[in-house]
């Protein structure tokens, strides 16, 4: 999506920091952002994210705000909400404003069509843990 992602996330040890997880995740992503932003000289892009940050931030160092501080994570108990979300997910960048491509299947930043053809993504490597979570 252009400005937000969603993800549905399996951790098989019940005992990690999913905030832990989020920040380290927007921070070794937002850094990498920042460099590639520099790299193909883009201070329109960078001139906006270094303007988002509060005065506090930049007291504390932060040069650049790419990620909102929250998230909102919903945790799937059941197999009905888990496809639920999944099928959300899927069909998110074709419903609404958006309007990325015209098949669900079609958008290349989602894995609708993996999950939908059982087809690999050319760039991300991805594994159906949906028969796992709930056994």
């Amino acid at each position: 999506m252009p400005n937000h992602v969603h993800a549905l996330l399996y951790f098989s040890n019940l005992n990690v920091n999913l905030n832990i997880i989020i920040a380290n995740a927007k921070r070794f992503m937002a850094h990498d952002l920042v460099k590639r932003l520099n790299d193909q000289q883009r201070t329109d892009v960078l001139n906006l994210l270094a303007a988002a940050c509060t005065e506090k931030e930049r007291i504390k160092g932060q040069l650049h705000k790419v990620f909102e501080p929250s998230f909102d994570a919903k945790p799937a108990f059941t197999i009905d909400f888990l496809y639920q979300k999944l099928d959300y997910i899927c069909h998110n960048p074709v419903t609404g404003k958006w309007r990325l491509c015209q098949e669900f299947t079609d958008y290349p930043h989602s894995s609708a069509a993996f999950y939908e053809t059982g087809i690999s993504h050319p760039f991300v490597n991805i594994y159906d843990y949906r028969k796992y979570w709930f056994d």
